[in-house]
């Protein structure tokens, strides 16, 4: 290897198709506040994604706080250990008491047969994610949801452009969060989105989000600050125009790593698609124990080689110490979680990753 490979990086157009944005947004000395790469890039997604409101926000993170907010959800929020810890810092932010359930050894995904046994009277909501941009099960966690008038707010984060059998993922829940991070599939540099089912839902986000600012004296809620700025807007919208061709270079590549990976004693690849659409946003494997050598010490023995991936998600949100000393925190109500955590090594995956490199990752890791 004679550069370091890293598990994603930034997916950035040509620097002479955004010197025309800079220019436009210097003409309009309109810098933020919904100007009007703002409104085009929320007009553009909405029809990109199928879907029919979405609002715009300086990150994924901020949006989670709002979504949470704009549904006025307190009391205990049952979730996943298997995230990034933004899913379960927004509920500590808002207040509110993690539960940490089971996931599904299938997908990482949230494990419906597990929600119902942690439901008490103050669950008043489901946060699942859509782990690695693979759908959860929807019909099932709705129908519990129904069933106990729960709120169903999904961290989308890795989910941008996934469809199941009726339409885009987004659709599902009360509202669906999104990140438009540097290392996300479709990125803003920093960026984030709430769906939301109707105009008027998406009134409410679009005043927290702005301080919870009506017109120009009244202020109505205790919002933030969340607005995306007009230069972030202007890279969604060039990064919409190659997004397409991203995502089949990226479906080469994971279907390369299937290939070579296939066979590999101790490496389980987590199940594809299928029918859905995806996104092939991350390469996870599982490095079981009749591989040759610990999961920590391949990734050592890669990064010796120039080769970055990442144990994403290592350790489990549970096991952080504002998270510990939580009933639904403990080990044994979660095995799981643990086992997967402890196995998990992100490939890296990126558009402009070189099938030669993939041999090359490949013919290491069965090489151990």
């Amino acid at each position: 290897m004679k550069r370091n490979i890293f598990v994603t990086r930034p997916t950035l157009p040509p620097l002479e198709e955004f010197i025309p944005y800079l220019e436009q947004i210097w003409e309009n000395k309109i810098l933020t506040n919904g100007g009007p790469f703002h409104r085009q890039l929320e007009d553009e997604l909405c029809r990109y994604l199928g879907v029919d409101n979405i609002c715009l926000f300086t990150n994924g993170t901020i949006a989670l706080v709002t979504a949470l907010q704009a549904l006025r959800v307190a009391g205990e929020v049952i979730t996943t250990p298997y995230s990034f810890v933004a899913t379960s810092h927004s509920l500590l932010w808002n207040g509110i008491k993690p539960v940490f359930v089971d996931v599904c050894a299938s997908t990482l995904n949230l494990d419906p047969a597990k929600i119902e046994a942690a439901i008490t009277p103050q669950t008043t909501a489901i946060m699942p994610v859509h782990c690695y941009g693979h759908p959860c099960d929807v019909e099932a966690i709705q129908k519990i949801a129904d069933n106990y008038n729960l709120r169903v707010i999904y961290d989308a984060a890795h989910a941008f452009g996934v469809e199941d059998e009726e339409g885009s993922v987004l659709r599902h829940g009360d509202l669906s969060v999104l990140s438009f991070h540097a290392t996300k599939v479709f990125n803003t540099f920093e960026g984030g989105a709430i769906i939301c089912p109707d105009a008027k839902t998406k009134l409410r986000i679009d005043q927290l989000k702005n301080f919870g600012h009506v017109g120009e004296v009244n202020v109505v809620a205790p919002g933030i600050n969340g607005k995306m700025s007009e230069f972030n807007a202007a890279l969604g919208l060039l990064q919409l125009k190659h997004l397409d061709e991203a995502f089949a270079r990226r479906k080469k590549i994971d279907l390369a790593y299937r290939e070579r990976l296939h066979g590999v004693r101790g490496i389980h690849c987590l199940p594809g698609s299928g029918e859905k659409i995806a996104n092939y946003a991350y390469f996870p494997i599982l490095v079981k124990p009749d591989y040759p050598i610990a999961r920590d010490e391949l990734n050592e023995r890669l990064k010796d080689k120039g080769i970055y991936p990442r144990r994403y998600f290592y350790p489990p949100i549970s096991e952080f110490p504002m998270y510990r000393g939580l009933p639904s925190s403990y080990r044994e109500n979660l095995p799981i979680a643990f086992e997967a955590s402890g196995q998990v090594l992100c490939l890296p995956l990126y558009p402009d990753l070189e099938i030669e490199v993939v041999d090359e990752i490949c013919r290491l890791i069965a090489e151990q």
